[in-house]
Formats: structure tokens, C-alpha cells, sequence
């Protein structure tokens, strides 16, 4: 009976599980996106920041995978808060954003989802292939946040490195 009950539990864990993420919307087809990542920008500058954009879609579950990865773990999650204005900038058919992808180089050659940074005055100073950051099917904790300290503000910034 235990053991029936444990497999109709995990049953339940798991259909709540793979739903929460086929139903998120992180990604707003009818968005401004120029509109939208000027504004963060806008807040970068002020806040000493970077823009971390995450480009794909609602379809993409690759995108889910790696924003609840973020969300759901502390560190990862303070490391984007304190260094980063975040963006999702959406990649679908209702709307491909040409203009801005081919404006940061055509960053969807290396799928998605694909991280895009830009330094507080909106220059990209970054693409990043989130294939790297893989590890099975999720993420890997490890190399998000290696990556997410690589290229914060604090990182690039040449005071960092004077004696």
C-alpha cells in the first residue's frame, strides 16, 4: 500500500512539475522589445548594472528549464538580482524581433535559449551559448553562476583588478 500510494504521489509531483513548466509565459510576443530593453538599460545605468537578456520563447522549454533553475535556487537567483537587470526577449512566430537580433549579431545561430548581455550604456559585450551551461536535462548551478560572475559589472570593471 505504501509503496502504491509513494508512486501516485510522485505521479502528482511530476504532472504538477511538467505543467508549471508548460504553462509558464515567460515571453511576451506583443512586447516592444526595443521599447522594453531601452527601459532596462535605462535601469542598468542607474542601478550599476548589466542587462541579462534570455532570448527564445514560450515554446522553448529549454528557457523554462533555465529560468525556474534560477528562480528556484538562491544563490543563482541573488546573483542576477544584484548584478543584473533580466529580460526575456522574445523569439516566436507571432514575433521574431528581426531588427534587434540581427542588431546583437544574429545570437539565435546558437538556439535557445541564448543569453545576450549588454553593459549599462547598451552595447553587447556578450552572447552566450547556454549549451555550455548544460548538464542533463537542467542546468548546471556551477557554470550558471561561473557565468553570471564572469560577466557582471563587477567583473569587467579595472578597478577589480588593481592591487
Amino acid at each position: 500500500m505504501k509503496q502504491i500510494f509513494f508512486i501516485i504521489t510522485m505521479f502528482i509531483v511530476y504532472n504538477s512539475y511538467a505543467q508549471s513548466i508548460d504553462t509558464a509565459h515567460l515571453y511576451n510576443p506583443k512586447a516592444d522589445a526595443e521599447k522594453d530593453i531601452a527601459a532596462a538599460v535605462k535601469n542598468a545605468k542607474t542601478e550599476h548594472k548589466f542587462v541579462l537578456m534570455q532570448a527564445g520563447g514560450n515554446w522553448c522549454i529549454w528557457c523554462k528549464r533555465f529560468s525556474l533553475a534560477v528562480a528556484n535556487d538562491a544563490k543563482l537567483d541573488s546573483i542576477v538580482n544584484a548584478d543584473f537587470i533580466f529580460y526575456h526577449l522574445n523569439f516566436s512566430s507571432e514575433n521574431k524581433n528581426e531588427k534587434l537580433f540581427a542588431k546583437y549579431g544574429y545570437p539565435q545561430r546558437f538556439g535557445f535559449p541564448v543569453f545576450i548581455i549588454l553593459d549599462d550604456n547598451g552595447n553587447r559585450i556578450h552572447t552566450q551559448n547556454s549549451e555550455y551551461l548544460e548538464e542533463g536535462k537542467g542546468y548546471s548551478k556551477e557554470k550558471v553562476a561561473e557565468f553570471f560572475e564572469a560577466w557582471s559589472p563587477k567583473a569587467l570593471d579595472p578597478a577589480s583588478y588593481k592591487d
